[in-house]
């Protein structure tokens, strides 16, 4: 197999963050966290280029850069949610990805995915027809009131966190947003667009140090796994 396409959107301002600086451009360690995962996903043998895209007012992005550890970087400019974010970087792609090909999806702010992850991914999920890394829930779940009190203990078994990369047909995937989209719902990831055209997407287990950065203590725990890489 030849080497894949990987689209990172990256349009959002990360608002649960909090900070006037998009959480994907905050400094981790020695670098911002966005150039942390595009050089993670790039330094994989089984990854061709990188598919960046960013929001229209984006002012914080290196304009000149095109490229990372040796392997393309194009751009493009994103929505207002993550899936239009995605589409926009599917129909982006150079033409030399088929309709048939597998494209990978990666959340800009999950800076430590590991090399294996990817590799397994990639065994397992091209000839499944798509899936995505994923984690077994381990933890006791709980439902909550309206008041914030437990009303009840949900069953874990099961039960998993998505995780990305996801990876899919990039043709099934383009066409799973678009229904989506005209029927007016609100996808979290690609792996629920597919589900909701049918699909049975294969559930990869990766690793829990996998994290996106959501808060300012996970920028400080996505430093410490990166230091221990």
């Amino acid at each position: 197999m030849s080497g894949l396409w990987c689209v990172i959107p990256a349009a959002g301002r990360g608002r649960r963050f909090g900070g006037d600086v998009p959480k994907q451009y905050l400094r981790l360690a020695d670098k911002p966290l966005l150039l942390h995962t595009l050089e993670r996903l790039a330094a994989h043998p089984r990854i061709a280029g990188l598919m960046l895209v960013v929001a229209a007012d984006d002012a914080s992005w290196v304009q000149g850069l095109v490229e990372v550890l040796g392997k393309p970087l194009l751009r493009a400019t994103g929505g207002a949610e993550r899936a239009d974010s995605v589409l926009a970087g599917l129909r982006a792609l150079p033409a030399s990805v088929a309709a048939d090909d597998a494209v990978l999806v990666h959340d800009a702010a999950r800076p430590c995915v590991r090399a294996a992850d990817i590799s397994r991914l990639i065994d397992l999920a091209v000839p499944a027809g798509g899936g995505l890394l994923a984690a077994p829930l381990r933890d006791t779940l709980k439902r909550a009131d309206a008041q914030g009190r437990v009303a009840a203990t949900e069953p874990r078994e099961a039960r998993w966190r998505a995780l990305t990369p996801q990876l899919f047909p990039r043709a099934a995937l383009e066409a799973a947003l678009v229904a989506a989209a005209a029927a007016g719902a609100a996808v979290t990831d690609e792996a629920m667009a597919m589900e909701r055209a049918g699909h049975a997407p294969l559930l990869v287990e990766g690793s829990e140090d996998n994290i996106k950065v959501t808060t300012p203590a996970d920028l400080a725990f996505a430093e410490f796994i990166l230091q221990r890489a």
